[in-house]
């Protein structure tokens, strides 16, 4: 039997819940593991950069990405390094497991 995570939806709803403008913005997510969050809120949103350093967890990611989410950039890089080489500005940044 799989183990499902978040079946009742509880993780969107409380993202939701925080801040309500998602619409047009620009995301940073920090730790975006497999995607299973991201693909949750990245169809409102105008693009998304994840960052995943664990290259199993981002191989997973890069597999199971839907089709409709090619505004979605997945690097594999942890936050320090993405951070001393990038200076974009993002509306958002999400810490993923904080939730």
């Amino acid at each position: 039997m799989p183990i499902l995570k978040d079946p009742e939806k509880n993780e969107i709803k409380a993202l939701f819940d925080l801040y309500d403008h998602w619409a047009g913005k620009s995301v940073l997510e920090i730790g975006s593991g497999d995607g299973r969050l991201t693909w949750r809120y990245a169809n409102i949103v105008a693009r998304v950069l994840a960052l995943e350093p664990d290259k199993e967890t981002h191989a997973a990611a890069l597999k199971d990405r839907p089709s409709e989410m090619e505004h979605v950039q997945l690097l594999n890089l942890g936050f320090d390094e993405f951070a001393r080489k990038n200076k974009e500005r993002f509306d958002l940044a999400l810490l993923s497991w904080s939730l």
